[in-house]
């Protein structure tokens, strides 16, 4: 026990540095100004974000580039429901963060008082757990239960509301030597049953296909995916929160799968017998119309959630663990069986190859030039270029997206960054803000849509303040982009409330924080721009004016199945 008396504020800081805690992003305000006031002699960086919703995603950033639990923080009322849309952004795509919020004297809860808001009744839904703190002997609990519950198992956000009285209230630290959660459980290991019949399943399928989601990355499980592909040779996909679970330069990797994933990615999940789903939860924008997803194939899904695992689709080898430590145990029974069993449908397997290579060769994911405009699809081949497969590359929402998630390699993990499950704009610019000083090695772009680049201009002032080398590129379409593609294609171009007229002009808005930005427009100019951005020593934006209607392609309609693809632009009908 602390033989030094603390107040609640300074035991919650106790708990972070416990927990190893390097950096905090947030907003103060009034409630927790007891807790700013610890801050101000803890060793703990506090990074003040210009808005507490990029206090959530900065703090993913950082978790996503490191694995690290992120953490933020902000005030009772307006603080933590501006946090509330980062939580369940990091709910959705099963990032660890701890959410630290003031809430009003216990007294006062339910009365309706200043700032109050029912925060615990309102982030119930949308975090993986949360507490209300309302006493001194709580909270070191709390917390500490706070950052197991995020790391463990399907990692999630978790929310820890702490009224001012419990931040002012004193007593002394009492460590918390152990975590003992009835009713939480955590399956890792798999059931040795079901890991032989999916050793047996995969030795007699004759088109096996693996499906790699966000799990693979959250599990730490690449080193194993990349030994499990080579050992069965198998076509491997990667889902957009999955890209870099592979290597993109891997042989066996094929792309992204789903709604803008490749034509190879799409047919082969189509005619695959054995679909291989690893950490990844079927979700809708990769299966299209589930009656027509996989229909020829048995399915082995391994997920550390229960609760995924059938949900949308009934697996055949169901198995319930961490997906790294299955994976090994697969490896193992694998390789006691190889002898018997690798050559059994070796012809069966060499034409499913044969097929796989066929359709990468009919419709190969490649950019499109131009020498009258940038087509976004050059900007990402430029991008890729100068990452060469290992820059942090954090996305906004939209058209840019899709085109960085098809262009861009990625041949490590945690090096794509963006909001997949949710789809928050204004998500890419304080994601890197939070994954450059997660990691000040890398290289990191900002890769923003002018349209969601707008939603979060105040954390520029963060950026500059920070002195972070972050690269800012904003693809310029004039457009909210996904949505004039959408309503061109099944809203008979009928453009509503879609065109940006106004964006604000770069040089002079960088310039008012300190740093360097500037405009592009023609091709001829875009290598030596980026290449410029790029060797500034500090933060740099770039405004890359692109053409105004570039769809994406290929593209599954919604409701559509996954072979169903538009591959192209509508040609026009020549009149005979």
């Amino acid at each position: 026990m602390s033989t030094n008396l603390m107040n609640g504020a300074q035991i919650v800081l106790e708990c972070l540095t416990r927990e190893k805690v390097e950096v905090i992003f947030g907003y103060p305000g009034g409630v927790t100004l007891p807790f700013y006031d610890a801050i101000y002699d803890s060793p703990i960086k506090h990074v003040l974000v210009r808005h507490e919703q990029n206090a959530a995603f900065a703090a993913q950033g950082y978790s996503r580039a490191t694995g690290k639990v992120g953490v933020c923080c902000a005030t009772s009322g307006p603080g933590a429901t501006n946090l509330v849309t980062g939580l369940v952004d990091a709910m959705m795509d099963s990032i660890p963060i701890v959410a630290i919020t003031g809430q009003v004297t216990s007294k006062l809860i339910g009365s309706d008082a200043f700032q109050e808001a029912d925060t615990f009744g309102i982030t119930r839904s949308g975090t993986k757990h949360n507490f209300l703190v309302k006493t001194l002997a709580e909270l070191p609990r709390a917390i500490h239960e706070a950052f197991h519950i995020a790391s463990t198992g399907r990692p999630g956000p978790v929310l820890v509301d702490i009224t001012k009285d419990a931040f002012q209230a004193n007593g002394h630290y009492v460590p918390v030597s152990s975590i003992h959660l009835p009713g939480y459980r955590v399956y890792t290991e798999g059931h040795a049953g079901q890991i032989r019949r999916a050793a047996q399943a995969i030795w007699e399928a004759k088109r096996p296909f693996v499906y790699a989601g966000g799990g693979i990355i959250h599990a730490g499980a690449h080193d194993e995916l990349r030994q499990f592909v080579e050992m069965i040779d198998a076509p491997a996909v990667t889902t957009l929160m999955g890209l870099g679970g592979l290597a993109a330069n891997h042989p066996n990797f094929i792309s992204m799968p789903g709604m803008h994933g490749s034509y190879a990615a799409n047919m082969g999940m189509t005619e695959t017998d054995l679909l291989i789903a690893l950490g990844s939860r079927f979700d809708d924008r990769v299966t299209g119309r589930l009656a027509a997803f996989a229909p020829h194939a048995k399915v082995i899904h391994v997920d550390i959630d229960p609760a995924e695992v059938g949900k949308i689709r009934t697996a055949d080898v169901p198995i319930v663990g961490d997906v790294k430590k299955v994976l090994q145990r697969i490896l193992e029974e694998l390789a006691a069986s190889a002898g018997l069993m690798k050559n059994r449908n070796a012809p069966a397997r060499a034409a499913w190859w044969k097929q796989v290579k066929e359709w990468q060769r009919e419709h190969p994911l490649e950019p499109s030039f131009s020498t009258d405009e940038i087509k976004p699809q050059h900007l990402m081949a430029e991008i890729d270029r100068l990452s060469g497969g290992e820059a942090i590359v954090c996305s906004d929402v939209g058209q840019h997206q899709m085109w960085a998630a098809q262009l861009i390699r990625f041949n490590h993990p945690r090096l794509w960054i963006n909001s997949g499950g949710l789809g928050s704009m204004g998500f890419g610019l304080p994601s890197a803000l939070g994954a450059q000083f997660s990691r000040p090695d890398k290289l990191v772009f900002a890769i923003c849509g002018d349209g969601g680049f707008q939603m979060s201009i105040p954390e520029l002032a963060t950026i500059a303040n920070q002195q972070l080398p972050v690269k800012i590129i904003v693809m310029n379409n004039g457009y909210l982009g996904m949505i004039r593609q959408w309503q061109e294609l099944f809203y008979n171009n009928r453009i509503c409330q879609a065109k940006l007229d106004t964006f604000p002009d770069p040089e002079k808005l960088a310039g008012a924080y300190g740093f360097k930005g500037r405009t592009v427009e023609r091709p001829s100019q875009l290598r030596q721009a980026l290449e410029e951005a790029v060797n500034e020593p500090g933060p740099y934006l770039l405004n890359v004016r692109v053409s105004p209607f570039e769809n994406v392609y290929p593209m599954v309609p919604a409701g559509g199945a996954v072979n169903e693809m538009v591959l192209a632009p509508p040609q026009p009908v020549e009149v005979a």
